[in-house]
């Protein structure tokens, strides 16, 4: 589950220039295309941290003016904040939505659908790094016709996370993490028989991240949790597979007894418990070991990153940038050499490393990396994240290996109420060793059920 925050308004000014140029889009748009020709074209974006955010803000501005020196016919009117679902809608009503706007990998079927975006497919040419991001994520921002809307930025997956000072101490391989869930269930055993009130294996309950590890959870072991037929989704999760998920957990909290007294946790718990060698293991990603890093004291050299367990499937998330309905060629251009330059730009990886390497943020991460492996582009990043690197490769090796075979699989629609659902179940078999499994999802699914019936 992406922790998303939303930058603050912007400056009262820009606004009024975005309801400005909204409330007269095509007339707007139209003069654009033949300022194209003779003078600068300005678009509007979105993407700039807030204030509140001094180092990436100073980055982004150093971006925009490092864009227009080379682009001296671009102007580009940046605004702070993302994607927020509870003003988007009213945004786009009244005129005020950006040209080249954020979102995340659940937004852009939808936006698709709705026309809401401006088909950028026969420009794509012009941008020969396009052609290295991988399909996967670019069908993210496709229609079924192959047809594309935006382009991805950055992308993550979920995988294993694990203390490898305490795999050491269990007698477990640092460097050959559990590949299943039989042999999840296993390590675990070993580290918490460890001194010191080790937890084997943790997880989440509340808050609604209950939900999002077992959708995760489910997608490992090949399931999923809602299907779309048509234009109705419908739950999915009722099954063999629904059932062997909480019948794992069940039987680690219960008769293994590896996963800890204390249950009802949520997102920072699990951190701090990695944090402080209490915990063996738990789903996540590699920005989640940064987050124990900067919160809460660990180093990188103490966590490992392997394959989510059994591997056929694996939640992940991301985003990108799409291009209003309606916006005139000139600008889709213009906001084309503008994602290129900033985000989808392999000739600026050893720039961007280097940064990155002065503010002491981590370099040699397996993710973000959107390109295709072997690419080009990706060999730019690789050589660029090797002069600089920062964080122990060895440490990741396990989750690079298989992170190519292991499909992508996005979070269901109305992510968050599906989720606030699916933690009861959670809840239940890691506080009630007499949890009924059949009926906690025989409920799930008939509340998921309503839930998606608000999905379009």
């Amino acid at each position: 589950m992406k922790r998303r925050t939303f930058g603050r308004s912007a400056l009262a000014a820009l606004a009024v220039g975005a309801v400005l140029l909204g409330s007269a889009c095509s007339k707007s748009d139209d003069n654009d295309e033949a300022a194209a020709a003779d003078g600068p074209v300005t678009i509007v974006v979105n993407g700039l941290p807030p204030a509140t955010d001094p180092v990436n803000r100073a980055n982004f501005e150093a971006d925009v003016k490092a864009f227009e020196a080379k682009y001296p016919n671009v102007k580009i009117d940046a605004r702070e904040g993302m994607m927020d679902p509870q003003t988007f809608s009213a945004k786009l009503a009244g005129g005020q939505l950006e040209d080249v706007f954020y979102v995340y990998f659940t937004d852009p079927q939808a936006l698709i659908r709705k026309h809401q975006v401006s088909d950028i497919t026969k420009y794509l040419g012009d941008f020969p790094a396009v052609k290295d991001v991988k399909p996967e994520l670019m069908r993210i921002f496709s229609d079924d016709k192959g047809e594309a809307y935006g382009l991805p930025s950055q992308n993550y997956s979920m995988g294993l996370v694990y203390n490898r000072d305490l795999f050491t101490k269990a007698g477990l391989d640092v460097n050959n993490p559990p590949k299943t869930w039989a042999e999840v269930r296993e390590a675990a055993k070993k580290l918490a028989a460890l001194p010191g009130n080790i937890v084997g294996y943790g997880d989440y309950s509340k808050s609604n991240t209950g939900g999002w590890h077992f959708t995760a959870e489910n997608y490992s072991l090949g399931g999923d949790i809602a299907t779309q037929s048509g234009d109705a989704w419908k739950a999915s999760f009722n099954n063999a597979t629904g059932k062997q998920v909480l019948q794992q957990l069940k039987d680690m909290r219960w008769t293994d007894d590896t996963m800890g007294q204390k249950q009802l946790l949520e997102y920072s718990d699990l951190l701090q418990m990695m944090g402080g060698n209490k915990l063996g293991m738990f789903l996540g990603a590699g920005s989640d070991i940064v987050n124990i890093v900067n919160q809460y004291k660990g180093k990188f050299a103490t966590y490992g990153l392997g394959p989510i367990p059994d591997g056929k499937g694996t939640l992940g998330g991301g985003d990108g940038y799409m291009f209003r309905a309606g916006l005139s060629p000139a600008k889709i251009k213009a906001g084309l050499q503008w994602l290129t330059f900033k985000n989808i730009n392999p000739d600026r990886a050893a720039e961007v490393a280097v940064r990155a390497k002065s503010h002491n943020e981590p370099v040699g991460l397996p993710q973000p990396n959107i390109w295709v492996t072997g690419s080009p582009s990706e060999q730019k990043k690789l050589a660029a994240d090797k002069a600089n690197v920062n964080v122990p490769l060895e440490n990741f090796a396990a989750f690079n290996a298989s992170v190519t075979a292991i499909p992508l699989k996005l979070e269901p629609p109305l992510a968050q109420q599906v989720y606030a659902v699916l933690d009861v179940p959670m809840q239940k078999v890691l506080t009630d060793k007499n949890a009924d499994i059949d009926q906690l999802l025989a409920t799930a699914e008939e509340q998921v059920n309503g839930v998606l019936g608000a999905a379009k």
